[in-house]
């Protein structure tokens, strides 16, 4: 629930940031007066009429998802796509309500501004969520298989205070170790079902390959995300990801090539 309502609240203040941007593109380009040859009033009405739309765009993308960072170069590229998005739904919107034209560098200072004020107010707020999401426990998450790699993952998502937070360890071997980096190793797998009744919401296999229909069917069974690491399938490379082929998702993983042919796949 607590993530329902940041989630709301972060739309909400979207929407203002996407006016805001519009206003100061405003004053910036006319001055701080209120021009009556350009109305400020039948502007931020056609602004207030482009906003919802440019967020219905916006969250397309999956910029609001749970585990995305906002401080990477695709998550600019998809708001600066939005931004442009907005721009021409705007000018679009003001010329059939109003029948009129303005001016062009408006519209630049307006996209400029809608990109970076988006962009530093989703830095500010992934920050604020993360803070408060980890703080709260509101994705108890157990992680299963104590590797080199889930060790590295645990303190990660500790260390940059994670949505998903990892309260429980099970390990199909057994481990030695009585918790890593803080977080508790429960035993072996036969507490699997203990576990996962204490409110667990995320399960993230990182070992135990042969357990994964196992773990799988009992993260269905009792609605539970599951998650697993790549090299749990032997996939060491850190350059796969998911794709659709005919709509049917696959993991794909590519041979190394230009860095420009990550936009025509």
């Amino acid at each position: 629930m607590r993530h329902r309502f940041l989630i709301a609240i972060w739309l909400l203040t979207d929407l203002i940031v996407f006016m805001g941007s519009y206003a100061l593109a405003y004053f910036a380009r006319v001055g701080f007066i209120l021009s009556s040859d350009f109305p400020f009033d039948l502007f931020m009405k056609a602004v207030a009429m482009t906003a919802p739309l440019w967020l219905i765009v916006l969250m397309t993308t999956r910029t609001f998802a749970l585990t995305r960072r906002q401080r990477t170069v695709r998550n600019v590229a998809y708001i600066s796509y939005c931004a442009l998005v907005g721009v021409a739904l705007f000018t679009l919107v003001y010329y059939f309500q109003y029948n009129a034209f303005f001016s062009r560098l408006l519209l630049v200072t307006a996209f400029a501004l809608s990109i970076v004020c988006t962009w530093v107010w989703h830095i500010i707020f992934e920050y604020i969520l993360r803070h408060y999401l980890h703080a709260k426990t509101e994705f108890p998450t157990l992680i299963v298989g104590v590797t080199r790699e889930s060790r590295e993952l645990i303190a990660k998502l500790n260390r940059e205070r994670n949505p998903l937070k990892p309260v429980a360890i099970l390990d199909g071997r057994g481990c030695k170790d009585s918790e890593i980096d803080g977080v508790p190793v429960r035993g072996k797998l036969n507490k699997l079902e203990e576990v996962l009744n204490g409110g667990i919401t995320h399960l993230i296999q990182c070992n135990d390959l042969e357990q994964s229909l196992n773990l799988l069917s009992a993260c269905r069974q009792k609605k539970i995300t599951y998650m697993v690491l790549p090299s749990v399938f032997g996939i060491v490379e850190r350059d796969e990801k998911i794709e659709t082929l005919e709509g049917q998702p696959v993991t794909m993983v590519s041979p190394k090539e230009n860095p420009l042919m990550w936009f025509f796949k």
